[in-house]
């Protein structure tokens, strides 16, 4: 290793980031303060999930990691795009609800932008980021201008969020885009990624020269790219073996409620609907 401050110790204080990060912490709160005061109740887990995803991002940009990810390693930088492209996007997902973005909701532009959460735009948009990124001259770009760099990981935070959108659902998707196609859904999701951890993870050559320096550490490049590609796929497995057990368990609760519905003699389109949008008890109730 050459002289120079420690990547291990070496925080980043980007104001662009900590104003961004600040901006979006101050609307949630303020917003949750003005629903209490309406008696509309966000969940404690639900905005435990939104600060952590805050809280990811924050890590993500400022941390020695951002450090690691710019000047040493592939395998940091993979660590660094997973969680700000899928891990932080599905939190803060998990932590919106409805009433909390009734004001974002009612900005005329973001009206016309609720098209792309459409899973089948959706997909397609996150997967050709994901992939048009990964790029070597893209990649490398990146990485020698800030302006792009800081770029990417805005993409990378907007794409994960249009994937997750029709799979959390905090506004009412497509009717057809039940939980079984949710399944499917995540399905497809982890094939593209899979697809690229194992390119990276079995390729012969090595896709950027920035991180040939790795070697200082004791890891060689193509093993550092190999490492990245194991990164990728394992976080990938994780999340989706935890948004698949909770889909299961939705699928089978769903089954059982209309079955008990329609056993009501209630109408089978009305209990495929409420159902479908999670008002399956309030139809039971009126009965």
């Amino acid at each position: 290793m050459d002289g120079g401050p420690s990547p291990l110790t070496s925080w980043t204080f980007d104001p662009a980031a900590l104003v961004a990060l600040g901006a979006v912490t101050f609307a949630y709160e303020r917003r949750l303060r003005t629903l209490a005061a309406r008696s509309v109740r966000v969940a404690g887990w639900q905005k435990s999930l939104f600060r952590g995803g805050l809280l990811v991002l924050l890590f993500s940009v400022v941390s020695p990691l951002h450090a690691f990810a710019e000047e040493q390693f592939l395998t940091a930088h993979m660590l660094q795009h997973v969680l700000i492209g899928d891990v932080a996007p599905l939190m803060l997902l998990a932590g919106l609800t409805g009433p909390v973005l009734r004001p974002l909701l009612a900005l005329p532009w973001v009206g016309r932008l609720r098209a792309l959460v459409h899973p089948a735009i959706a997909l397609p948009l996150w997967a050709l980021n994901l992939y048009l990124w990964h790029i070597p001259y893209a990649y490398d770009g990146a990485l020698g201008n800030s302006a792009l760099h800081a770029l990417q990981h805005v993409l990378f935070v907007s794409a994960g969020v249009l994937m997750w959108a029709p799979v959390v659902e905090v506004l009412p998707g497509p009717e057809w885009f039940g939980t079984g196609m949710k399944l499917g859904y995540i399905v497809l999701v982890r094939l593209f990624e899979t697809v690229l951890g194992n390119v990276f993870l079995w390729s012969g050559g090595v896709f950027y020269e920035t991180y040939d320096h790795a070697a200082r550490w004791g890891l060689s490049p193509s093993g550092d790219q190999g490492l990245a590609g194991g990164v990728m796929m394992l976080e990938g497995s994780l999340v989706t073996l935890g948004a698949l057990a909770w889909l299961f368990l939705r699928l089978a609760h769903e089954s059982e409620l209309r079955q008990e519905l329609l056993e009501r003699g209630l109408d089978a389109r009305a209990v495929a609907r409420a159902v479908r949008y999670g008002r399956g008890e309030e139809l039971s109730g009126e009965r």
